[in-house]
């Protein structure tokens, strides 16, 4: 990628190119580009010509435009492997990009104030993050740039909810828009959010009128911008909430066109019958549903679970429920340590928690329901496996940080403690935050059957990070942060042949727009947005592992925003071309 340079500089280019060899053919092309005329008639790099020599060439051969001569448009990408994001195979094709919008595809004449020679490259639209958790980081952060990186252009928020209350949500995006964001990003507003701000952290059921306040609060969330419902199940107070209260609830953001997504009650043995619950949750609602991260996280399921659940997702849609699911491409969640905890134990919020932990009485019977369960607690001890598939990520207390990056049985035996003990006092001993886990708990084949779903897109559970190369603004390592949408390619497509290329590209782009109603992204087509992946399908590749989590992927070029290069070869640009992406209820 350039800006146009003088004359000189172009005559001195093709002295290098002269002493690296590249062959007389090339710098011919390099030599037509000069020429408005036929400056759109670069094709792809022959199968014939090697990786290196294209790498050697793309490095070096740079469009030269006489700075007197006026540019046709802002930008235009040259002799690209066009995939338009519908699943459809790639053409061979320049792009013309003008005000942040895609206004030519084909043979371009036309001369871009800035062009980048694409050549052996695929160019897909811009990928799309159907579960991100930037919301508090973008004030902080605006540039995102572990997400962009990543390849990701529009991150979709709030599992947890707005950052800010239902009314001051337009007061958020204001803020956003003043301090400018890299990447386009919109969220959901939680049905927890409305919950507590009626009834606190209690374990109960709203009465009629406090109903209809929380309905109130909803509908003032989705006027201002929501694009819809979320709820948390496995997290109190969440948790308290029964399906006839979220169906009540569902029909305040259907009114506005809003959708319904859960982290749902349970996704281990339960996954089926929570599922089910989302289904009818959406179908009496009146609105779509989403299931976040798809997955079965309980061994003795694997391989059974997930085409079960997966069936009876199926059979909504084929009776007219608009269900689908996202998922992340890792064998291994991550959330805190407190969801170790039975859920009774949370209600009145982390103080009363904190004061039945002390209590010797309450931990022997938290402990005992670890082994039993507990009636509305989803055990994530018997989801993956025991305390030995639980890696301590983030102590949230210096004195606690030795044992990072060990799991609970092993710190367990040091400390000669029973592993629940140990857990229940990094929680009780947190300074800063949420004491955070990796819990190693789903399957490769899993995985590989949900992705073979048509109706899955691609969501990381990650978000922001608030310094390049620190851990996303919840201060959870996970590889999910930096390297989930390459993963998908580099893992899934060309290691594994789970996915074409094709269809991988439409889950992470078109798909996912459709489900969001958002018409004016995902494709690349005359008028639409130009969010922009360019990338090399040899070298795409995920870098980041558990060890070392924040490790940016390689073989990404480019990433353009509204029609501006964001990443350039690695690098943030400083651009900070990102929209809000409002709810279908939002009100001006």
């Amino acid at each position: 990628m350039h800006d146009i340079p003088d004359r000189t500089n172009w005559q001195n280019n093709l002295a290098c190119q002269r002493r690296t060899r590249i062959p007389r053919r090339w710098l011919c092309r390099a030599a037509l580009s000069l020429i408005p005329a036929l400056i759109g008639s670069a094709h792809a790099v022959s199968p014939h010509e090697t990786t290196t020599m294209r790498a050697r060439y793309l490095s070096t051969a740079k469009a030269k435009i006489a700075p007197a001569q006026p540019a046709d448009y802002d930008l235009v990408i040259r002799g690209a492997r066009v995939l338009d994001g519908a699943g459809n195979p790639c053409i061979f094709a320049d792009v013309a990009i003008k005000d942040g919008r895609f206004v030519k595809i084909g043979k371009i004449a036309g001369i871009g104030r800035t062009e980048i020679d694409a050549r052996g490259r695929y160019v897909s639209p811009g990928w799309i993050d159907m579960m991100d958790q930037s919301g508090i980081a973008l004030p902080k952060n605006g540039l995102a740039e572990n997400k962009l990186m990543e390849g990701v252009t529009t991150a979709i928020g709030g599992e947890g909810g707005t950052p800010a209350p239902a009314e001051q949500i337009r007061d958020f995006w204001a803020t956003l828009e003043k301090g400018g964001i890299s990447l386009n990003f919109g969220s959901y507003f939680s049905e927890t959010q409305a919950r507590v701000a009626v009834l606190g952290y209690d374990s109960r059921q709203p009465t009629p009128d406090e109903l209809e306040k929380m309905k109130a609060i909803l509908a003032t969330a989705m006027e201002n911008g929501a694009m819809g419902m979320t709820t948390a199940l496995i997290y109190p107070p969440s948790s308290y909430a029964t399906t006839p209260e979220l169906i009540e609830m569902a029909k305040v953001a259907a009114k506005y066109g809003g959708m319904y997504a859960s982290h749902m009650r349970g996704e281990g043995k339960e996954l089926v019958q929570s599922v089910d619950e989302l289904i009818e949750i959406s179908e009496k609602g009146g609105l779509p549903g989403e299931v976040f991260h798809f997955k079965a996280a309980y061994s003795p399921g694997w391989g059974k679970l997930i085409q079960e659940a997966g069936a009876h997702i199926e059979a909504a849609r084929a009776r007219g429920v608009d269900v689908a699911a996202d998922l992340y491409v890792y064998t291994a969640g991550g959330t805190g340590l407190e969801a170790t905890i039975p859920s009774w134990a949370h209600e009145g919020g982390n103080d009363a928690m904190l004061t039945r932990l002390a209590d010797p009485e309450i931990r022997a019977k938290l402990k005992k329901e670890i082994v039993t369960g507990s009636p509305g607690w989803w055990n994530i001890i018997e989801a993956c496996g025991g305390w030995q598939n639980v890696v301590l990520v983030n102590a949230q207390n210096p004195d606690n940080a030795k044992y990072e990056q060990h799991t609970i049985s092993e710190i367990a035996k040091e400390q000669h403690k029973d592993p629940a003990d140990v857990a229940f006092d990094f929680v009780a001993q947190a300074k800063t935050g949420r004491v955070l886990a990796i819990y190693h708990m789903m399957s490769e084949q899993d995985i590989e059957a949900a992705l073979k779903f048509p109706w899955t897109s691609i969501g990381s559970d990650a978000g922001t990070a608030l310094t390049p190369g620190g851990d996303d603004a919840l201060g959870l390592p996970h590889p999910r942060s930096y390297g989930n949408f390459p993963r998908v390619i580099a893992r899934y497509v060309r290691e594994k042949h789970v996915l074409t290329l094709e269809d991988a590209i439409r889950k992470m782009t078109s798909w996912p727009a459709t489900r969001m109603r958002i018409g004016d992204r995902g494709l690349i087509r005359l008028g639409m947005w130009a969010d922009v992946v360019i990338f090399d399908y040899d070298k795409i590749q995920d870098r980041s592992t558990y060890e070392h989590p924040d490790v940016t992927p390689d073989g990404i070029d480019y990433v353009l925003v509204n029609g501006q290069v964001v990443i350039d070869h690695g690098k943030h640009t400083g651009a900070r071309p990102g929209k809000i992406i409002y709810g279908p209820g939002y009100k001006n």
